[in-house]
């Protein structure tokens, strides 16, 4: 350790550990898209509501079923966990919802239609303030 001074009638010891940093590599695969700011929080929020747009349709008792083919296996269900099942998504922050649908239905076993579409409407809302410029993207 090192002693370091820090004002009158004050000292302090600093440990030096510059061995121990080391930088920061991220690997990337070709084609990785590294936006970032605004637009790609937007962007995020709209892949994050095309996901929400199809399972809110599946909720309440005039919910609507999904005809869904996986494979050679054919399925009819107006169950929201069923089809965020189902669902092959890719988008890192779309799968986030299907995230939240697991956990709540690991948890409770039920309200997983809920779920998306509650965090739907705040990611909505949250849209509404970046665009208005209410709110700063971090």
């Amino acid at each position: 350790s090192s002693k370091l001074w820090l004002g009158p009638g004050t000292k302090g010891t600093v440990c030096v550990m510059s061995h121990f940093i080391k930088p920061n590599i991220i690997l990337l695969k070709d084609g990785t898209d590294t936006s970032q700011g605004k637009g790609q929080i937007i962007s995020n929020i709209n892949a994050c509501q095309a996901v929400v747009s199809i399972v809110k349709t599946t909720l309440g008792p005039r919910g609507m079923d999904k005809l869904m083919e996986d494979g050679g296996e054919t399925i009819i269900t107006n169950d929201g966990a069923t089809v965020m099942k189902k669902l092959n998504i890719i988008h890192p922050a779309a799968r986030i919802l299907v995230d939240i649908a697991k956990a709540q239905d690991a948890e409770v076993g039920d309200g997983t239609t809920g779920v998306v579409v509650l965090a739907g409407e705040l990611l909505k809302e949250a849209k509404n303030f970046l665009e208005d410029g209410l709110v700063a993207p971090q």
